[in-house]
């Protein structure tokens, strides 16, 4: 069966095609490509669906390796808002 594993960096993006056995794991298609779980890892998603090392990959996966988050979604939502806001009222003023 045919899998992709993606891992991105907040510059750099890294993907690679594998060809498994029927039944091959998560961590069987990590130990294939040679990328082991670092320290940046923090979890793994399957079409955008947690996962886990031991879920058993399917034709077509595709993988991601999930990296911490730069920053809380509410919070730069927030900023977003808030600097939107003062924009529109320094052009109204």
């Amino acid at each position: 069966m045919k899998i992709e594993l993606v891992r991105a960096w907040p510059r750099r993006y890294e993907s690679r095609q594998l060809d498994l056995p029927e039944g091959a794991t998560l961590a069987q298609a990590l130990a294939a490509a040679g990328w082991a779980q670092d320290e940046e890892t923090v979890a793994y998603a399957l079409h955008g669906v947690r996962a886990t090392a031991e879920t058993a990959l399917r034709d077509g996966d595709r993988v991601e390796l999930l990296r911490p988050l730069l920053a809380d979604p509410k919070d730069a939502r927030r900023r977003r808002a808030q600097a939107k806001a003062d924009a529109d009222g320094s052009r109204r003023g």
